[in-house]
Formats: structure tokens, sequence, C-alpha cells
């Protein structure tokens, strides 16, 4: 898909691809969930998927990064049009978490070892934390917090 491609590698097919799994598809979803609050006059929360990949670069990541960076300027740009019709918008920002696909490609330590040692808590991120968030942006504790980020990454886009 692009993901992992020297910049002067990337064709439009890749781009594309990308792009359409990233930020189309959210547009497409997002449109009809707004739709439908508004449609029946309740207030909401939409918790969109980014990638810490957004705040830093990532070398041979250069449309992923794109892409997800796309979703977090998305995420405030509908923030501020919604925010006065009481729905909520952020977005979450993990690093490499440890679902059934991020075990399997992350299991070698030559690949996973260097990213670990960029984390400072120094280990990979568990899918029950990435939902606790989500689910803490998508309750009424968060009823003050509209048009944000949050990284999910151990602190490695502190560094």
């Amino acid at each position: 898909m692009g993901w992992l491609k020297s910049f002067l590698q990337v064709e439009e097919a890749d781009f594309d691809s990308v792009f359409a799994t990233n930020i189309k598809a959210l547009i497409n979803v997002t449109q009809i969930a707004i739709k439908n609050m508004l449609n029946r006059n309740v207030p909401g929360a939409i918790v969109n998927l980014s990638s810490q990949a957004s705040l830093v670069g990532l070398l041979d990541h250069s449309v992923y990064c794109s892409s997800k960076g796309a979703v977090d300027s998305f995420t405030r740009a509908i923030a501020l049009e919604f925010g006065p019709k009481r729905i909520r918008i952020n977005a979450v920002n993990p690093t490499v978490i440890l679902t059934e696909m991020g075990k399997l490609g992350w299991s070698d330590p030559k690949i996973s070892k260097p990213m670990i040692e960029k984390i400072p808590l120094k280990r990979f991120g568990k899918v029950e934390e990435v939902v606790n968030a989500v689910l803490f942006l998508l309750s009424d504790q968060a009823s003050m917090i509209t048009g944000t980020t949050l990284p999910i990454d151990g602190g490695y886009t502190a560094v």
C-alpha cells in the first residue's frame, strides 16, 4: 500500500490507496455520522484514528505520515464547524499497538528493538490502552475536549 517506500519510489497508485483508506473513507463515514446526529438533534462525539506518524516524520513513510497529518487537520477543522452544534471531534495518535497484525509485523526483534528504543516507556502499546483513551474522549468526562489529538505513544513524540 505504499506505506514503506522511499519518497522517490512512491507511485500515484500508492498515494491514492493510502489516502483513500486513511482520509477519504474517514471523511465519508464522518459525514454520515454527523448528518445522523444533526437529523436527530442530539449531541455527539467522534474519535478519529490517526497515528504518531502525523506528529513526527518517519523514514520511508512520507505518504502515510501525510495521510495521518490530513486526519489531524480534518479533525481540527470539523471540530470548529460542529462544536456549536454540540458535536465534539477528536483524534487519537497511537504508536505501534500489539493487535494481531501488530504482533505479526513487529515480532522480529531486529525490527522491533530500534523502535522500542525510541519510546521512553520502552514498549509498544496495548489494544486496551487505545480503547480506554477512545472511550474517555467519547464520554461526558471529556465534554470540554474537542479539536485535539491525543498521542498514545509511550512518550515517543515527546522526544
